[in-house]
């Protein structure tokens, strides 16, 4: 990848409104993943994960619970820090259409019959920050700055 790509990945214009949108949502979505990877917060942990993952067809649950839980811990703390938020927000993403079509499509709409709302709404909420980014108060500017800054190297530089 090269310089020019980097910066459009990292820098984001949108305002205070993305920080708004990506601290809670991040904050939902690393509790979920401690829940699958730590057993904080009432979870399962990666075997009881993993084996709940692998009785709905999801194979080998162990990876499965692995992969979700960490793009759902590791993805929510970087929203929260607007940190490689694009990136984090579309991996976020991808869990959601997962967690939705593969638990929660067949119960209807409503989070009471244990329904994909829920899961439509951090879709929607991953899907603006991965099209906005972080905005104005995230990290990805300091990181986009920075390369703005860097200096080539020079011919004979050592």
């Amino acid at each position: 990848m090269n310089k020019q790509t980097v910066q459009t990945l990292l820098q984001s214009n949108a305002g205070i409104a993305a920080l708004i949108l990506r601290v809670p949502l991040g904050v939902i979505l690393a509790a979920h993943g401690a829940q699958k990877l730590f057993g904080w917060f009432g979870g399962y942990g990666l075997e009881g994960t993993g084996q709940w993952m692998a009785s709905i067809g999801l194979e080998p649950g162990y990876l499965m619970a692995l992969l979700a839980g960490s793009a759902e811990f590791f993805g929510g703390l970087a929203l929260v820090l607007g940190l490689l938020t694009r990136p984090a927000a579309l991996v976020s993403a991808l869990t959601m259409l997962v967690a939705m079509f593969a638990v929660h499509i067949g119960n209807g709409l409503f989070m009471a019959n244990n329904g994909y709302e829920f899961a439509l709404s951090l879709l929607a909420a991953s899907v603006a920050l991965t099209v906005q980014g972080g905005g104005r108060l995230a990290l990805d500017n300091l990181l986009a700055a920075q390369l703005g800054q860097a200096r080539p190297a020079t011919a004979g530089a050592v």
